[in-house]
């Protein structure tokens, strides 16, 4: 079984936090090991002290914290993180998300939720801007589902079962013909 990290459709959130990559590249998450792992899944929170992290808890990298007072969140495509205050009506740029990419992303070692780390086989990482030197851009409010078509999986799976009943009826019938034929000498 191999990785296949082929960007899968698009769907729009209501979330101002959910992010997705259009393109290549991957997310950056600090490990409280102190280890950078990478991901996909652009479903993230703040935690208790506003800073942007992962489901499990995990911080994106470079670590990006949401102050208290901000009303508004925007993130650009090319990764900048802007908020307005009360006080404020201008946007500030609080931070640049930065993603990564591989030259062998399929090299890349699954840690569990939805987290990968690099290994010789991916390649070092190279980080920079989204949507420059060949990376995707950063949409806000969207969410990336799977790559997998159910529905083209099945019928993959029906059309390899069918063939090896096919092929095994072949090697049955070739077997009775060689039977018969020895019999007969």
């Amino acid at each position: 079984v191999d990785r296949q990290f082929s960007p899968g459709n698009l769907q729009q959130t209501n979330n101002a936090l959910d992010m997705a990559i259009n393109g290549r590249g991957f997310f950056q998450i600090m490990q409280p090991d102190g280890t950078t792992a990478y991901t996909r899944d652009g479903t993230f929170h703040l935690d208790s002290n506003g800073q942007i992290v992962t489901a499990s808890g995990f911080a994106l990298e470079p670590a990006i914290v949401v102050p208290a007072d901000a009303q508004t969140f925007t993130v650009g495509q090319d990764g900048t993180v802007s908020i307005t205050t009360a006080g404020n009506p201008a946007a500030q740029v609080i931070g640049n998300i930065q993603t990564a990419d591989f030259i062998n992303p399929a090299g890349l070692q699954a840690q569990g939720n939805n987290l990968f780390l690099e290994t010789a086989s991916s390649g070092a990482p190279q980080v920079g801007t989204p949507g420059l030197t060949g990376l995707g851009t950063v949409l806000q409010n969207t969410l990336e589902n799977s790559n997998v078509s159910v529905v083209e999986e099945m019928v993959n799976m029906i059309t390899t079962q069918r063939a090896y009943e096919m092929n095994s009826k072949v090697v049955s019938t070739a077997d009775q013909m060689l039977s018969f034929i020895t019999q007969q000498l």
